[in-house]
């Protein structure tokens, strides 16, 4: 019995010991030890690769830790490192809070105003690829899914199908995004600020107006306001001449269909045979001439009722404007604007 009892208790403690051992931490030997997590692996899988890569002993031992401490339900998914040695605990707080490893990223900033030529420049020169790699995706909407989402037109008189969709914003993406994740990011934005404003979809269905009617209006804006305060009231004058049938003229649609800006266009310059020119064409353009911002969003959205029909540009510095109801009054306020600069 003497004897019997010995063996069973050399059974329990070699076993007890082997347990033990099992799950102390690896020795510390070279360097981290990259590995991945995928999505919808479980703790069973995760302990396994944990083993396989050297960093733990047993992953057997690893589960069945896991299920004493009531951990393993929330790791996440993502690309790790840790090195041999490493205990298990800091092991779980590390998958807990998904601490993986931060891969290189481009930042690059688009601002409110810029039109398609000048954003797919910008990329450009953040990835290092050409322009036309981004306006081709810019001007067909292949391979971004955001597109169907958002409804927009593919319609031959767009100078870009995308124009005024790519989201102003300063963005830091994966520096592995492909040119149609960046454009997918960049309109995924844009669904994120349109949803930040309360009600908007039954506020454009009250104005009679589609996602791509309120994108160019607001594009107008964007491009013939510098004073945020002034958006509503500029917008509020853009629908008063449409509702009257009279036609926008409106310089930036002009400006947008030049090579380079210019200070002042002249009478030749309005002539332009273009569906964007507004001198020439009733309604809106075709499309935005810009990417908005959301101040100009909102004010396309809610703009400020009155009955003015006219605006000219200070020339005191300003960069506000004198608004009119008449043509005979906005003649005054352009003599008047005309004053101011001397």
């Amino acid at each position: 019995m003497l004897i019997l009892f010995l063996l069973l208790a050399a059974i329990g403690g070699g076993g007890a010991w082997y347990i033990w051992n099992g799950m102390q931490p690896v020795e510390p030997a070279g360097p981290a030890v990259t590995f991945t997590i995928e999505k919808g692996m479980g703790s069973s899988e995760i302990a396994n690769l944990l083993e396989e890569k050297g960093i733990i002993r047993k992953g057997l031992f690893f589960k069945g830790y896991l299920k004493w401490v009531k951990e393993g339900s929330s790791f996440k998914a993502g690309t790790y490192t840790a090195s041999p040695g490493i205990t298990y605990d800091s092991l779980i707080t590390r998958l807990n809070a998904g601490d993986v490893v931060k891969k290189d990223t481009v930042q690059f900033t688009i601002p409110e105003g810029y039109t398609a030529k000048q954003i797919a420049d910008k990329l450009a020169a953040a990835w290092n690829l050409k322009a036309d790699v981004f306006l081709k995706i810019i001007d067909s909407g292949d391979g971004v899914e955001a597109v169907d989402r958002l409804g927009i037109p593919k319609d031959s008189k767009l100078r870009h199908r995308l124009e005024g969709y790519l989201f102003p914003e300063t963005y830091e993406l994966v520096k592995e995004s492909t040119p149609e994740q960046v454009i997918e990011a960049m309109l995924e934005q844009l669904e994120k600020k349109l949803d930040s404003i309360p009600d908007w979809q039954s506020k454009l269905k009250e104005r009679g107006l589609t996602l791509h009617e309120l994108l160019t209006a607001a594009s107008l804006v964007e491009r013939e306001v510098v004073v945020d305060s002034e958006r509503p009231i500029v917008a509020g004058v853009i629908y008063n001449r449409l509702d009257k049938g009279q036609k926008l003229e409106i310089d930036a649609t002009v400006q947008y269909l030049l090579d380079k800006q210019k200070e002042r266009l002249y009478e030749k310059d309005l002539k332009v045979d273009s569906p964007y020119n507004t001198y020439k064409n009733e309604g809106l353009p075709p499309g935005p001439i810009s990417s908005p911002g959301l101040p100009s969003i909102k004010a396309a959205l809610e703009p400020k009722a009155s009955d003015y029909f006219f605006y000219v540009t200070k020339k005191d510095g300003s960069q506000g404007h004198l608004f009119s109801k008449t043509y005979k009054e906005h003649l005054a306020n352009i003599k008047k604007s005309q004053q101011n600069s001397r």
